[in-house]
C-alpha cells in the first residue's frame, strides 16, 4: 500500500469514526430539554386524549416533559405547516395524520410536500371506519344496501364529515367498485353526522367509531367495517373485504418532525413513543376508542404513505375533487 493510499485510508477511517462519535454522542444527550409535541385538534378531543397519554408515558423514557401544543383549524394541517419552520433537532414533533398527506393534493398553496417535507419518526394507530344505518333502516347488511342502492340510482343519501375526508373517499371506492349513484352530505363532524342520520336526514353514514356507543345502545346498526380485521367489540360485523371489496381503510397516524432529521433523535424518539403506545394506559384508550396499534418503523411507515399519497391522488382526480 502507497502512502498517499494509506494516509487516504486513515483520513476515510477518521472520518467514519468521528461521524459515528458525533451520532453516537447526539444520541447520548438527547433531549436535554422538553419536547413540543403539536396536536392539530382542539383540546379535549380524541386525538388529543390520545397523544397526551403518549406525551405522558414517552417523559418516563426521555427523561424530558414532552408538552402538548393544540394548533386546531386548517383541516388538521398546522402542525405539519409549523413543523417546516423548525429546527430538525427533535424538539418540535407534531401528530400526523391522513389529511396532512391528503390537504397539500387539495390545496397546492400549502407550503409542504407531505412526504420530501416531513421526517417519518413512527406509525402508531388507526381508526375503525363503518357503515351505520338506523336500526329501523330496512337493510341488515351491507349487501342489502348496495343492492337498494344499486335499483335505485341517485335515491340514498349518505354522510360523512366533509368533502374528501378519509371516511367520504371510502364510500366513493366502494361505489366505483359497484358502479353506484349516490348523494353525498358532508357535515361538520361526526356527531353532526351521526345526529343527522338519527334524525333522518340521511340514509347511512360512513364514519369512524364515533358511533360505537349507538350501536351497542341498539340506536344504529354498523354493517361492515373498512379495517383489514373485524373491530374487537363488534366481532359479529364483517369487514368490507370479507364482502368482497379489496378495500381496506384505516387511517393510520403517528408521529412526524421536521425534514432532515438526525436519524439518531429519529431513534432516541421513535423507541420512546413505541413504549409510550404500548404501555397500558394507552392500550386501554385504544380499547375505549375501538382504535386498533398499527406501529411501523420510520423508514415503512414514509413508503407506506409515499404509496398511499399517489393511490389518493388517482382517487382524488377520479372523483374531480383535485384543483384544475
Amino acid at each position: 500500500m502507497s502512502g498517499v493510499t494509506r494516509r487516504a485510508s486513515l483520513i476515510g477511517g477518521m472520518v467514519l469514526t468521528l461521524a459515528s462519535s458525533v451520532g453516537a454522542r447526539a444520541q447520548a444527550r438527547f433531549p436535554e430539554r422538553p419536547i413540543r409535541l403539536i396536536v392539530p385538534w382542539a383540546a379535549g378531543g380524541p386525538a388529543d386524549g390520545g397523544f397526551r397519554i403518549l406525551a405522558e408515558a414517552s417523559a418516563k423514557k426521555l427523561g424530558q416533559p414532552v408538552v402538548v401544543e393544540n394548533k386546531a383549524g386548517a383541516s388538521g394541517v398546522l402542525g405539519a405547516i409549523a413543523l417546516q419552520e423548525a429546527k430538525p433537532d427533535g424538539y418540535v414533533v407534531s401528530q400526523m395524520h391522513m389529511s396532512v398527506l391528503r390537504q397539500p393534493l387539495l390545496n397546492p398553496q400549502l407550503p409542504y410536500h407531505p412526504i420530501k417535507d416531513l421526517t417519518y419518526i413512527l406509525q402508531i394507530t388507526g381508526f375503525v371506519m363503518g357503515v351505520v344505518v338506523r336500526t329501523e333502516a330496512p337493510w341488515r347488511t351491507l349487501p342489502e344496501l348496495l343492492d337498494y342502492a344499486k335499483a335505485n340510482p341517485g335515491k340514498l343519501n349518505y354522510g360523512t364529515l366533509g368533502i374528501g375526508s378519509t371516511q367520504h373517499l371510502a364510500m366513493e371506492r366502494v361505489g366505483m367498485a359497484k358502479g353506484l349513484a349516490w348523494t353525498h352530505a358532508p357535515y361538520r363532524g361526526t356527531a353532526d353526522t351521526l345526529r343527522a342520520l338519527l334524525g333522518g336526514e340521511i340514509d347511512f353514514a360512513s364514519e369512524a367509531s364515533g358511533w360505537a356507543p349507538m350501536v351497542a345502545a341498539g340506536k344504529l346498526r354498523l354493517l361492515a367495517v373498512f379495517t383489514g380485521e373485524r373491530a374487537k367489540r363488534f366481532p359479529e360485523v364483517p369487514t368490507v373485504r370479507e364482502l368482497g371489496m379489496d378495500i381496506v381503510v384505516d387511517s393510520p397516524g403517528g408521529l412526524i418532525g421536521p425534514r432532515n432529521m438526525d436519524p439518531a433523535v429519529v431513534a432516541v424518539l421513535a423507541d420512546a413513543f413505541r413504549a409510550a403506545a404500548e404501555s397500558p394506559e394507552h392500550l386501554k384508550f385504544l380499547d375505549n376508542m375501538d382504535q386498533p396499534l398499527l406501529l411501523m418503523d420510520g423508514p415503512a411507515y414514509r413508503d407506506s404513505m409515499a404509496r398511499t399519497l399517489e393511490e389518493e391522488r388517482e382517487l382524488l382526480r377520479r372523483l374531480k375533487l383535485l384543483p384544475a
